[in-house]
């Protein structure tokens, strides 16, 4: 295909703030024609300075050319697009709804956001479950599915087969963390380690448990390494593509039933709770401590879940833009 413009946050590269959508990001421009363009910014709330750089981007892109914008930068701004929607064929890559990071300000976003989607010539969600979402919420013709890839990894170790817990998530009250450490008051025997980038200090504060922060590289191989089990317990997910990789080293998965959290999940190679359950993360969590049976079922259908990597990715979401599929 034909060299494109990528839009992203332009954090994309800060190991201090790693997160689903910047790794897909990176991992999609890797293996596509993308010029990336990294526009630094308070997205989706940016300053005039911001917006005017993003402006400027846009305008540096030569008429007819596509642009692949992140919708973090691009679905909270659509004064800035509006000009270049006639010369430029503009695709929006939505990872989250923006409301769904912030649910007390959802009709200012989601008003914001649909107006921008309504100036794509195309977008783009990680998962079926989010397409239909948004196609809902936004009374949207299409929406097009190109889910994350996964590379490939060693089977993890483990601990002692049971007891270690893995969360890996920014922590921010829509990854949930504060449910995993009430359900675990509730069952004895387990621990857990929380992997992530602290987004909100307050509500970090609030959990009253160790938090290890972001971890990258060999560092957070080594987390998935030694977990018996991963847990992501979100109010919201439209994909979760820590549950792949989990799933990439045989780690089974407790995770709430959100969004595209089951289309990631798929097979049997874990347990799904509803979000925001405390009694049913607890719950859950008693079943894989006692049942031995249980854990080597799920443990047997994570190491056989077949997983897309990062190339067929990648080439799926190229047809996209090159106008290959149309759903």
């Amino acid at each position: 295909m034909r060299p494109f413009w990528f839009v992203v946050p332009g954090d994309i590269a800060d190991p201090r703030l790693p997160s689903g959508g910047n790794t897909y990001d990176r991992r999609m421009a890797g293996y596509l024609p993308a010029r990336e363009v990294a526009v630094a910014g308070s997205w989706p709330d940016p300053d005039p300075g911001a917006k005017r750089r993003l402006g400027e981007a846009l305008a540096a892109v030569p008429d007819g050319s596509l642009a692949l914008l992140d919708g973090l930068v691009a679905c909270g701004v659509p004064d800035v697009l509006a000009p270049h929607a006639q010369r430029l064929r503009l695709v929006v890559l939505v990872h989250l709804p923006l409301a769904d990071d912030a649910p007390h300000r959802a009709a200012d976003l989601d008003a914001r956001e649909r107006e921008t989607l309504k100036l794509a010539d195309r977008i783009v969600v990680t998962s079926p479950a989010a397409a239909r979402g948004l196609i809902a919420r936004h009374g949207l013709d299409s929406v097009h599915v190109a889910p994350p890839g996964t590379d490939p990894a060693p089977e993890a170790a483990g601990t002692d087969g049971v007891s270690q817990l893995l969360c890996v998530a920014s922590v921010t009250p829509r990854k949930g963390q504060d449910i995993l450490v009430a359900a675990l008051s509730q069952v004895d025997g387990l621990r857990a380690e929380f992997v992530g980038p602290i987004r909100d200090r307050a509500y970090a504060t609030s959990l009253r448990t160790d938090l290890t922060g972001p971890l990258s590289g060999a560092d957070l191989d080594a987390a998935y390494h030694r977990a018996d089990l991963l847990v992501l317990p979100s109010h919201a997910e439209t994909y979760g593509m820590v549950i792949t990789e989990a799933l990439a080293r045989g780690i089974p998965v407790v995770a709430s039933a959100v969004g595209g959290v089951p289309d990631a999940l798929g097979g049997n190679g874990g347990m799904l709770v509803p979000p925001g359950n405390v009694s049913a993360l607890a719950e859950a969590l008693r079943k894989w401590r006692d049942d031995e049976d249980l854990r080597h079922q799920l443990r047997t259908a994570a190491a056989g879940r077949t997983l897309e990597d990062w190339p067929a990715a990648a080439a799926r979401l190229g047809g996209i833009l090159a106008g290959q599929a149309v759903r």
